[in-house]
């Protein structure tokens, strides 16, 4: 009975969320985006857990189903996963606003960051061997290993879609590539359209508000190609060195796939050849970013920043920071209202029970790999990445006092 009426007063009190307005909304996303900014170490994976945690399992704004599908979504298009997800958590809370918001606030703290270290990049060194880093490579075993088991339990609940996870986990780890990746997302959704097209039943499309905005959607995406191809023309015709800078940004995050790693490789290509930026600033640089939370796509307000140079040098990297997260906004922006409409569908439901099982196969395998295998260097890592999923899941501890007690372990036990 007691349980029963925790459930009826969460019910309740979700009804009552969605009645509020949406611009009242607006200081809620603002403050948990800031929160997660300066909490969410450990790459994309982990702010995948991080982010189920908050808005899942803590606040409720979702289900694991619904999360689950903006993160198959967001696998699919390229750019950052993980911003991207955090674009579509804001705007579905508060709109078009409370998607700028809650991009701006999540990548805040690592971007001040970043353009601070570049402005004193020779005096503060290579960050990459410090203690406390691997402490927070530690808990991002943990983070991860709690978004698996949690999304496991209820995105493959029979034996059907616990095969598909692990199948795809195996492929993933096989094919260890951004085109494995989404290939057994694809097959995963298609094993499940022919599995279960049959018995899922059509859901009532509960954003129907959001969803109407087709053509403000399509105006978005078409934005998107428009840059794409203007944006060279441009600065091969007026030799502008800022246009330039800015389209290097532009194309690498418009063309990339499989988060801020796969990027680094593009971001030297066209920063480095030119004379922008030393390879060994950029390394330095690289190595910083790996020691702050948040995306690492951040990395641009750093490029930035050193390229210009000068007082008002983070100018440079403001601008570098909203070229290469612009193609994501406008490619999720534009998504989502069509999204939220094809979800709604008997078939588009099946498809996304077995895509749905193939990203928690991807994640497991992200879990090992890179994960486990960059955090784990002993026994004693694997004691404290245990203990670190103990506090998580079992005494619902906090994941800022969880990656604060490993990078405190890291720096003076591990």
């Amino acid at each position: 009975m007691w349980r029963s009426g925790i459930d009826a007063f969460c019910v309740g009190r979700l009804e009552m969320d969605a009645s509020r307005p949406m611009f009242s909304r607006l200081p809620e996303v603002a403050r948990s985006f800031l929160k997660l900014g300066c909490i969410s170490f450990g790459g994309p994976v982990a702010h995948l857990g991080y982010l189920r945690e908050e808005f899942v399992a803590k606040r409720r704004w979702l289900d694991d189903e619904e999360y689950s599908d903006l993160v198959a979504l967001c696998q699919f298009l390229p750019g950052p996963a993980s911003s991207q997800v955090v674009f579509a958590l804001g705007m579905n809370r508060a709109g078009v606003l409370g998607a700028m918001l809650a991009s701006v606030c999540f990548t805040l703290p690592s971007a001040v960051l970043l353009t601070l270290f570049a402005y004193g990049v020779t005096a503060l060194g290579d960050l990459r061997a410090a203690g406390w880093l691997h402490g927070l490579k530690v808990a991002a075993v943990a983070v991860v290993a709690q978004a698996v088991w949690g999304m496991g339990r209820k995105l493959c609940p029979d034996w059907q879609r616990i095969t598909l996870a692990l199948a795809a986990a195996v492929v993933v780890l096989t094919v260890p590539s951004v085109f494995g990746q989404i290939g057994v997302i694809a097959i995963g959704g298609a094993i499940g359209w022919t599995m279960y097209r049959h018995t899922v039943p059509m859901k009532e499309n509960g954003t129907s508000q959001l969803a109407r905005r087709h053509l403000w959607a399509a105006g978005t995406l078409v934005t998107f190609v428009v840059l794409l191809v203007v944006l060279p023309i441009a600065a091969h015709t007026t030799n502008s060195r800022g246009l330039h800078i800015f389209d290097g940004f532009y194309r690498a995050s418009s063309l990339v796939f499989g988060g801020g790693h796969v990027i680094l490789p593009m971001l030297r290509a066209e920063v480095v050849p030119p004379g922008w930026i030393t390879d060994d600033a950029f390394l330095a640089g690289y190595g910083a970013a790996q020691a702050v939370p948040g995306p690492l796509f951040t990395f641009a307000a750093y490029l930035g920043t050193v390229i210009y140079g000068g007082p008002q040098a983070w100018l440079g990297g403001l601008m570098c920071l909203v070229a290469i997260f612009l193609p994501a906004w406008l490619l999720i922006g534009g998504t989502l209202p069509f999204w939220h409409l094809l979800r709604s569908k008997a078939g588009t439901q099946a498809t996304l029970r077995g895509a749905n099982a193939a990203v928690v196969g991807v994640l497991l395998a992200a879990l090992y790999n890179p994960v486990w295998r960059e955090g784990i260097k002993g026994w004693p890592d694997v004691a404290a990445a245990i203990a670190a999923f103990a506090l998580l899941e079992k005494l619902r501890t906090p994941p800022w006092l969880v990656v604060v007690l490993m990078a405190a372990a890291g720096q003076w036990i591990l």
